[in-house]
């Protein structure tokens, strides 16, 4: 098939604020998603924080349960560390980028 002037013209141009507005809402689902991760793991360092000082109250609560809670929150809270120096390192990859 030829190319026509009406399949070209069918191409909608892109402009930057269409651009800009993809990049922010992508940008903005991106930062939902971390800031959801971050409320999850500072809710598991709560549950783990009250188990931990039950257990020092001398309450009922079974060690073993603790001590899974304490290791759950301390592997999150790891797996977040090197999320965020892995996001660290990506951007300032993009800084150095010659333009």
């Amino acid at each position: 098939d030829p190319i026509t002037l009406n399949r070209i013209q069918s191409v909608a141009p892109t402009t930057k604020a269409t651009t800009s507005a993809a990049v922010n809402k992508t940008s903005g689902a991106f930062g939902a998603t971390l800031n959801n991760a971050l409320d999850g793991l500072s809710q598991m360092q709560m549950t783990s924080d009250q188990a931990i000082q039950k257990l020092a109250a001398g309450e009922n609560v079974d060690l073993h349960q603790v001590m899974i809670a304490a290791e759950e929150t301390d592997i999150a809270f790891r797996v977040a560390l090197s999320m965020r120096d892995k996001l660290v390192e990506a951007y300032q990859e993009v800084m150095r980028m010659q333009v």
